[in-house]
């Protein structure tokens, strides 16, 4: 291999540039007196669907703004391979998710807390999680509203949505219009990241900080590997366009590129669990046991339903007129089904009156189709979509080799936990009392799937092995603790190297109630105050 060309020397190195890379990258370059590097495996932020709601159909598709990633074959879900994919793209899960924003529960943040985690309690998040918005209804005590992120209510309400939510509130579901307020629990239009009908991702951040001369981004630089000196990290190692780099971090390196790449490189860089790095000929730096554990991730069940209602993507589909319409509506106003989030409508709910806080996520997604959105149905139809907010299962992200570009062994292991299997039951029979409910009946909604010859425990569990999918909600693989296990202390410091921290998703000690996205822009945004505190002692 040719000597590595030297990329010179900058104060703090981030590696990833998604929602909490953007967010903690943009916050110390802050500090006029500070230079921060931020690469990025992925393309700048520039394809058109990416600001176009709609476009998430597009995007997952799209192999230059993915990483095809998949799990191995997952004994509980008959064997089947999950995608495990993720946006390699300026902005990363935020330039390419389903947009839905919400926090998840106060008590998750809490239980951080309680497990030793200072500074991790809601009431120390939620000034950060103000911080980072730009709401439309302006500031308040739960909200922000001169932040990157703009966050606004639904663009598309349609009759459709309203039934399901009227069939959501006639068994028992309060209505809310605001999941990040006072309480989760309830039913209703879920607030999305977008601003004025345009996906509003966490690359807002770095565009903000366009102009300032030390900040510099640059995209498609894949890192192969840190630098370090003996537990000292000193550096990054990356190539872009078919050459090899060095970079030097006179203050810090910060890896922030998920719960998958992350403790993929850190492997390669031979901090993690011993044996699995000798396995490969790795050289161990630091035997760091909980490297790649404790993986964690949302499994989703749906039940499908065909209805007469118009307000599906299905029937937009199917008819030159609609879909005319539809294109007009959102040019003109930035309102309608182009504007739209992956799901306007859903809720968090208790699937039993014991049950503290919601344990089960809802989703009204305005159409059907295969099993990863790649073929819609012809005829008019819906999902409804249930996860489980708390799983117990753990899985782990491993390197296959000491290949830098092949993909690491991804195992969730998901209903590995009887308790899951429960839950998820319970949520599966809680959306089919919604789905009979009179405001769907009126609308003639009929379920298509599952398609089992009863509602017995053994009949569905048969149809969630054989069709249950990924949330895309992977989390926890360098977990933020004391314990065995733990990766990074509270102040994302990985244990046991100088100058090396982590700052995404995978630091989460437990997986929140809900979708991830808003709380790793909540990550990135407190990990920066964090470095800059340090910076200051």
């Amino acid at each position: 291999m040719n000597n590595p060309v030297d990329f010179g020397t900058y104060d703090y190195v981030v590696i990833g540039s998604g929602s909490a890379g953007s967010a903690i990258a943009a916050r110390l370059a802050e500090m006029p007196s500070s230079s921060v590097l931020v690469l990025e495996a992925g393309p700048a932020a520039d394809n058109f669907w990416l600001t176009w709601p709609i476009g998430y159909a597009k995007i997952l598709a799209n192999p230059d703004l993915m990483w095809p990633f998949e799990s191995e074959p997952e004994p509980n879900l008959n064997g089947r391979r999950i995608s495990a994919m993720r946006g390699r793209v300026v902005g990363g899960g935020s330039s390419v998710n389903g947009m839905i924003y919400v926090r998840g529960d106060a008590s998750d943040y809490d239980t951080w807390r309680q497990l030793g985690n200072a500074g991790w309690a809601y009431k120390d998040v939620l000034p950060y999680f103000r911080k980072a918005e730009r709401y439309e209804r302006g500031s308040s005590t739960y909200h922000g509203d001169d932040g990157p992120i703009g966050v606004e209510g639904v663009r598309w309400r349609n009759p459709l949505a309203e039934a399901f939510i009227d069939a959501a509130e006639s068994v028992g579901i309060p209505r809310t219009d605001d999941f990040c307020g006072a309480t989760m629990e309830g039913v209703g239009y879920y607030q999305s990241s977008t601003w004025k009908g345009r996906r509003s991702s966490a690359a807002g951040y770095l565009r903000r900080m366009k102009a300032q001369k030390n900040l510099n981004l640059v995209p498609n630089a894949l890192v192969t590997g840190l630098i370090l000196e003996g537990r000292v990290a000193r550096g990054v190692r990356f190539e872009r366009d078919g050459v090899q780099h060095n970079v030097q971090a006179r203050r810090e390196v910060i890896l922030s590129s998920g719960s998958i790449v992350t403790p993929k490189l850190l492997q390669l860089s031979g901090i993690g669990p011993g044996a699995l790095l000798q396995e490969h000929g790795i050289a161990v730096a630091h035997d760091l046991p909980g490297v790649g554990e404790n993986l964690i991730d949302h499994l989703s069940a749906k039940r499908g339903y065909t209805t007469s209602s118009s307000y599906t993507m299905n029937a937009m589909m199917q008819s030159l007129p609609a879909k005319a319409w539809a294109g007009l509506q959102y040019l003109t106003t930035r309102m309608g089904p182009l504007a739209a989030s992956v799901a306007s409508a859903g809720g968090f709910a208790r699937t039993r009156p014991e049950v503290e806080v919601p344990d089960v996520q809802l989703f009204m997604i305005p159409f059907n189709s295969g099993e990863y959105w790649d073929k819609l149905a012809k005829a008019s139809s819906f999902q409804i979509v249930m996860c489980q907010l708390r799983p117990e299962s753990r899985g782990h992200v491993r390197i296959a080799s000491s290949d830098p570009y092949a993909s690491p062994v991804i195992a969730p292991n998901y209903l590995s936990d009887p308790r899951d299997v429960q839950t998820t039951l319970d949520g599966m029979r809680l959306i089919q009392k919604i789905g009979v409910a009179g405001p769907l009946r009126a609308l003639e909604s009929r379920q298509t799937q599952p398609q089992t010859p009863d509602e017995s425990d053994e009949s569905l569990l048969s149809y969630i092995r054989e069709t249950a999918i990924t949330t895309w909600h992977h989390v926890g693989t360098c977990k933020m603790g004391n314990d065995a296990l733990a990766v990074v202390d509270a102040e994302l410091k990985v244990h046991g190297i100088d100058r090396l921290r982590v700052v995404d998703g995978s630091i989460m000690p437990t997986l929140i109630s809900g979708n991830t996205n808003a709380a790793c822009i909540m990550i990135g945004e407190k990990g920066a105050d964090i470095v800059k505190q340090a910076a200051k002692r």
